[in-house]
């Protein structure tokens, strides 16, 4: 799940929570059990699709032969994962279901998967308004990763001993596979995992490279990581982080020097594209099930600030393209909607999306819904400049350069971004939320774009309107005031103490010494990903930031100039 900020936690607990939560519909209440879910034809007629197998029979299958366990116990797994193996799992193609961990916020185990016998509610929010409302039921078994738990760690231990065990999933997010601070130092639990016996891990991959080297003990059994978390090269980030556990602990002789070999050798960790959209349980969806008499809606929020609710509320279109790299055997999961594919088309796929055909449309609607006031994402998909210039930069900039992965088709990619997915009424999602962490992704999100013309003999860098325009509404918006003269909170960024900074020396409707300003972000590399002025764009983007500094309204009348619906 998401977390919240301290500043925002409480005012989203009060909107989620207000209302009353318990509610009955003609004598019936929709308790969220196993043996509730007995009276099928209460649930089926308040138009809930319920599983098709035998739960019974497939919780015992799964805690006999392990097959799939999946680590990260939040929405995207619930909505995503969780619902292609159900799918499955109706169809008779699998017969076994998946094993959920959790190692960061043990609270969802108890709260978000025990309480309510591993069951949870998928509530799909369609374009056309209407919902679709599926319980979930293929969750055999929850644990949590904590060696001070000896009950779900030993039972892990036999997890990973298993010969069934054929995959290890993840969503613990990118910074779940990190295992340094923001000076490159080691955290402190890894640090001491280092150098500690594998018995008493703490960290979150020290802890998996323990049951790892448990796998290894029990007859060096292969195995497959697949990180489904949405960062480039994921499986490399997870290789790279249990090797360098596996090599710390060779070093200081916790384990066998074989173990190295295994982890490298035995083990794959396949590339991933992800891509499905899970916000925060949005209140119209509470209203809904409270309506129809669900009990126990309500969305609570842990000690460590994560949300969570016994339902899960997801946008219809999903995409999970898997390196086909597994070493004890695949489940099938294409039979389920998952592509599997060459580890050249998964970056291709990664690229497709994240340079060219959703995340570059997202960051430049975000931006300036920030500038405009905006506070949905589908509202802005009603505003016809802000429409044309994301169409621009997608179809008539994004295009020429897109990394084609022909096993899908971007051009469609996009009509979906453009006409089902962004305009979606029913998905919460905002552009303050969206723009956080901005100076990170602009490299990637329209640097590469531009990279790709530069290279190209047959296109001209200099030639490019809208994603410079988007670049200097970026400009624009780190100033921290909108397009009306009012001041606005900027979103957490990284960089954003050192941005604002350099910017806070422009003032609105001031465009003196413009160039001494901007000439420190635009030429920064590791912003930008490219030196702006180098390629000819600089000074370009210098000028549309001018017009959207000129005084208030500015923002507008520059996009009116350029981005007359033409597309």
């Amino acid at each position: 799940m998401k977390k919240a900020t301290k500043q925002n936690k409480s005012k989203i607990l009060n909107e989620l929570n207000n209302i009353e939560f318990k509610c009955k519909l003609g004598g019936n209440e929709l308790k969220l059990r196993q043996e509730e879910l007995n009276n099928r034809k209460i649930w089926e007629d308040n138009g809930f699709e319920l599983p098709q197998f035998d739960r019974a029979k497939m919780i015992k299958a799964t805690k006999e032969n392990p097959e799939w366990v999946h680590f990260g116990a939040g929405n995207i797994f619930r909505a995503f994962p969780a619902a292609v193996c159900q799918d499955l799992l109706n169809k008779g193609i699998l017969s076994t279901g998946i094993i959920v961990a959790e190692g960061y916020d043990y609270e969802i185990i108890e709260k978000s998967f025990k309480k309510f016998d591993d069951l949870n509610v998928l509530v799909t929010l369609k374009a056309n308004g209407s919902l679709e409302k599926k319980v979930i039921g293929s969750i055999a078994e929850s644990l949590c990763v904590d060696t001070s738990n000896a009950s779900d760690w030993n039972r892990l231990k036999e997890i990973f001993k298993s010969k069934s065990l054929k995959m290890v999933s993840f969503t613990i997010t990118e910074k779940g596979y990190s295992l340094v601070d923001g000076s490159g130092e080691f955290l402190k639990d890894v640090a001491t995992d280092f150098i500690n016996d594998p018995t008493y891990v703490k960290s979150y991959i020290g802890k998996l490279t323990a049951l790892c080297y448990e796998r290894f003990k029990n007859g060096k059994l292969p195995l497959t990581l697949v990180s489904m978390d949405n960062c480039s090269h994921n499986g490399t980030k997870l290789e790279n982080a249990i090797t360098t556990f596996s090599n710390k602990w060779v070093e200081n002789k916790l384990v066998e020097p074989e173990f190295l070999a295994y982890v490298t050798e035995s083990i794959s960790y396949p590339w991933t594209m992800i891509d499905k959209i899970t916000p925060r349980p949005a209140q119209s969806v509470i209203d809904m099930l409270v309506e129809i008499g669900f009990e126990e809606a309500e969305v609570i929020m842990t000690s460590k600030n994560t949300f969570i609710a016994p339902f899960v509320n997801a946008e219809q279109p999903q995409y999970l393209v898997i390196e086909d790299d597994f070493k004890n055997g695949r489940l099938p999961l294409d039979k389920g909607g998952v592509m599997f594919a060459d580890k050249e088309t998964v970056d291709k796929v990664e690229k497709m999306k994240v340079c060219t055909c959703l995340n570059p449309l997202h960051t430049a609607l975000a931006i300036y819904g920030c500038l405009l006031s905006y506070t949905k994402i589908s509202d802005e998909m009603k505003d016809n400049e802000l429409v044309t210039l994301i169409k621009n930069i997608g179809y008539v900039e994004g295009l020429p350069v897109v990394v084609n992965p022909g096993i899908m088709s971007p051009k469609d990619f996009i009509d979906e971004v453009m006409n089902v997915r962004l305009p979606n009424p029913f998905m919460p999602d905002t552009p303050q939320r969206i723009v956080c962490d901005t100076s990170q992704k602009l490299a990637i999100r329209f640097g590469e774009s531009i990279k790709a013309y530069v290279e190209d003999p047959k296109l001209d860098a200099k030639s490019l309107t809208f994603i410079p325009l988007a670049i200097a509404g970026w400009c624009r918006y780190l100033m921290a005031i909108d397009d009306e003269g009012n001041t606005f909170e900027l979103s957490p960024d990284p960089m954003l103490s050192s941005l604002t900074k350099i910017i806070d020396n422009i003032k609105l409707g001031e465009n003196d010494n413009i160039h001494d300003t901007l000439v420190k972000i635009l030429s920064n590399k590791s912003i930008m990903g490219v030196d702006l002025y180098e390629v000819g764009l600089g000074d370009k983007i210098e000028g549309y930031f001018k017009e959207l500094n000129a005084g208030k309204g500015a923002v507008r009348t520059t996009l009116k100039k350029y981005c007359n619906p033409k597309v």
